[in-house]
């Protein structure tokens, strides 16, 4: 088979880049791992969330403010093309805190971050009383929040549904139960799969989370990219009480309420433990006294991909040109991004975006 461009991962980061790669009339193939890969796109938060990110990067910042305001465009752009809704809400999202020095040094952190954004950083800091007033079941723990005005959630699965059907409505192909053991560049790219499937492209984009560690090397590229646990739970199905996302609960399109998450130094175990779920348990019924009632329906872990400083990486190979690199963990706030403005990166068009402070370059060893 051969191809424009060949997408090795799957997921929202490896679907959102063919999704715009195919918006432009480029040939794509997915090959995509098998149900045993780990898979941070199917375990994720599900939040479109610029708070807190790139206090010491204000490039990042910038980045995500990008994509969470293309966002909902994006979102009705798929939904439209293939009749599957994405829910979105961007109404804001909280930080809450449990302490007042804690919510201080918080804010002494953004107005840094907001004066070296050009003044670009919409939040609001609310005290118990305010907070109340938006969140009638907040705590008496929770001594006040800062509102971030341009984060907001989504339903990340009916995403990863739908940026798949549409792929495919445009001509992509994405291949399952595809590992990829080798790529080579005699001419154009060579990419071998373990099953003897072998695709051929012009240029390849190496999106697999996790994965990219063993493939990356091979292709001319450090990818020194980590897995960091997550574990959640969710609650049955409620009536509304929470008005805005935080870090801590997000109640779901459907109702449910999303509990959590973990950040856990475990290597590639992606398990639920008793601690971690006890400890997630305990900081939500601490925000919100009332989920103390809740049924819990489910639990689960994922692994998330980090990068060294927790940043994308976004790099061509030098070994390997046309071959990219392409990971974060923030796969569902840059969705948009990688779907509506990285394939000029990608294509080197004028209107490519300066991406040069998330090259591999900043982990070199002077």
């Amino acid at each position: 088979m051969e191809t424009d461009y060949a997408i090795i991962g799957g997921g929202i980061v490896g679907l959102s880049v063919a999704w715009g790669l195919l918006r432009r009339g480029r040939t794509v193939t997915v090959l995509d791992g098998d149900d045993g890969s780990f898979r941070a796109s199917r375990g994720n938060f599900g939040l479109v969330w610029v708070q807190s990110k790139g206090m010491n990067q204000p490039r990042y910042a910038s980045w995500s403010q990008q994509s969470a305001a293309i966002w909902a465009d994006f979102a009705n752009e798929v939904a439209g093309n293939t009749g599957q809704p994405i829910p979105l809400e961007q109404n804001g999202g909280y930080d809450l805190h449990f302490s007042e020095e804690t919510l201080e040094a918080t804010v002494a952190k953004y107005e840094k971050l907001k004066a070296q954004l050009g003044g670009n950083y919409p939040y609001e800091v609310l005290g118990h009383n305010a907070l109340r007033k938006e969140e009638p079941h907040i705590g008496p723990k929770v001594v006040g929040a800062i509102l971030h005005h341009q984060d907001g959630h989504a339903n990340p699965l009916k995403l990863l549904k739908a940026l798949a059907a549409d792929v495919r409505r445009m001509g992509g192909h994405v291949l399952v139960g595809k590992t990829v053991t080798d790529v080579s560049k005699p001419d154009g790219f060579h990419i071998t799969c373990a099953d003897g499937t072998i695709v051929t492209s012009g240029k390849v984009v190496l999106s697999a989370g996790l994965g990219a560690a063993q493939l990356g090397p091979k292709m001319g590229f450090k990818a020194p990219v980590r897995p960091q646990r997550g574990q959640v739970l969710i609650t049955e199905k409620l009536p509304k009480m929470i008005n805005r996302p935080s870090l801590i609960a997000r109640q779901v399109d459907e109702g449910g309420i999303q509990i959590g998450a973990t950040n856990e130094e475990v290597g590639l175990d992606d398990k639920v433990t008793q601690t971690g779920l006890s400890g997630l348990a305990a900081e939500a019924i601490a925000a919100y006294p009332a989920l103390a009632r809740a049924q819990l329906v489910r639990s689960w872990g994922a692994l998330r991909v980090l990068s060294p400083d927790g940043l994308p990486i976004y790099q061509q190979s030098t070994e390997m040109p046309g071959a990219f690199l392409v990971t974060c963990h923030s796969g569902i706030t840059l969705a948009a991004a990688h779907a509506r403005l990285l394939p000029e990166w990608l294509e080197g068009t004028d209107a490519a975006p300066d991406l040069e402070v998330f090259s591999e370059d900043r982990f070199s060893v002077s």
